[in-house]
């Protein structure tokens, strides 16, 4: 698994209260806290690292490039996060093929040993993202977050792949995308409109909702020509190492197809990890459930897939719940088909999670970070959202003796 310790950058200042600092981000990875607190630091600086570490697989540019001329900041200056660093920060990547730390403002990356890298397809979905569905030519506007033009672009690949009407798993709602007029609708029981005019819910749930499953189908599609996964530039240096493949006389015939295999599999896709910043974003929370499992599903296509995410919601660690109890329970039904039926309308049987792919973090003051604990593998209720849960509860008691003391 992936390990990350980051320590006085932006406002983590503490960091993981562990012994050696290390957070581990599991298969499903949850980050909840306040305002500013560090989620979104925590996800930017692991999708940034996690590219780069995809770039130097990938032979985008080498180790020595990347530590001279103070490259690294820049990096971190697509996701906006370039002036957190200071002569403080701490931060550490160790990742399935190469180690990378910062520390007293030195940048030091390390392959690691020959591993089964597992090439991914990175996709940050930002908390801005009804942006992109809110007006009519997004593109167009200029100083926009550039992750934001980043999901945009996997937005119109994601409307452009689907024919049809795609069923929304929200209030049995239908998607229709229009080519012709390049207009996007929502289609109900008796209306249809343009996304443009659809609830503040549906401009921020549809562009997480298509780029997930639009992302996550092409990845377990392995022959799957819809989606170009290169560019030109990349497809020249696949072509350069594979004439030097060929030319090399003394590489024998089956040897070569060795290497032309791993060099394939360096550039294909092979996992998808999604990095969603709050996805209850404007949602009732019965469609935060749908949303949840929906991204649970879609991170369950394939094992090495990935999902992690910020939240306020409580809603979304209940739900989390649901999901981890339900995979106990389908562990012990075995075959018998009508439990599995009662257990599907519950939950769905593809949304199941086990415990032991899920790990729930809580940031608070001072830049700190703990894991949440857990009783019989499920969160535990000892986190900030139910405290405030409670506490509104408490406060409620307050104002009914107060009322008792009026009469």
């Amino acid at each position: 698994m992936v390990k990350l310790k980051i320590k006085n950058t932006g406002p983590i200042k503490q960091g993981f209260d562990s012994d050696d600092g290390f957070i581990t981000i599991n298969k499903v990875s949850i980050f909840i806290g306040s305002q500013g607190s560090g989620k979104s630091t925590i996800a930017k600086i692991f999708s940034t690292l996690s590219w780069i570490e995809k770039a130097l697989v990938r032979g985008d540019f080498s180790t020595e490039y990347l530590t001279r001329y103070n490259r690294f900041k820049k990096q971190l200056a697509y996701q906006n996060i370039e002036n957190y660093l200071s002569h403080k920060s701490e931060i550490e990547y160790i990742g399935e093929a190469y180690t990378i730390k910062f520390k007293n403002n030195k940048l030091e990356i390390k392959k690691t040993q020959e591993t089964n890298y597992h090439f991914p397809k990175i996709m940050y979905i930002p908390a801005e993202r009804n942006f992109v569905s809110s007006i009519e030519r997004p593109d167009l506007i200029k100083r926009l977050p550039l992750p934001l033009y980043t999901f945009l672009d996997e937005y119109e690949a994601a409307k452009r792949s689907f024919n049809g009407n795609i069923e929304l798993p929200i209030n049995n709602i239908k998607f229709e995308y229009r080519k012709q007029n390049k207009k996007s609708w929502l289609i109900g029981s008796d209306y249809k409109i343009e996304l443009l005019e659809a609830s503040s819910g549906f401009q921020s749930f549809v562009p997480l909702f298509l780029v997930t499953k639009y992302l996550s189908q092409i990845i377990d599609k392995k022959d799957s020509k819809t989606y170009r996964e290169i560019s030109v530039e990349e497809e020249r240096k696949i072509r350069q190492e594979i004439d030097k493949i060929f030319e090399n006389e003394n590489i024998s015939g089956d040897i070569r197809r060795v290497l032309l295999e791993r060099l394939s599999a360096r550039f294909k896709y092979s996992c998808f990890i999604n990095i969603v910043e709050e996805p209850e974003q404007n949602l009732y929370p019965s469609s935060q459930k749908e949303v949840l499992f929906d991204l649970l599903e879609s991170k369950n296509r394939k094992k090495e897939n990935k999902l992690l995410i910020t939240t306020h919601s409580p809603y979304i660690i209940n739900y989390l719940t649901l999901a981890i109890k339900g995979n106990e329970v389908k562990t012990k039904i075995k075959n018998n088909s009508e439990l599995l039926n009662r257990l599907n309308s519950i939950i769905p049987l593809t949304s199941t999670i086990s415990s032991d792919d899920v790990s729930v973090f809580q940031l608070g003051k001072n830049g700190r970070i703990r894991e949440l604990g857990n009783y019989k593998g499920l969160p535990s209720d000892d986190n900030y959202l139910n405290l405030f849960l409670e506490e509104s509860n408490d406060l409620f008691i307050n104002l009914l003796e107060i009322e008792d003391l009026c009469q």
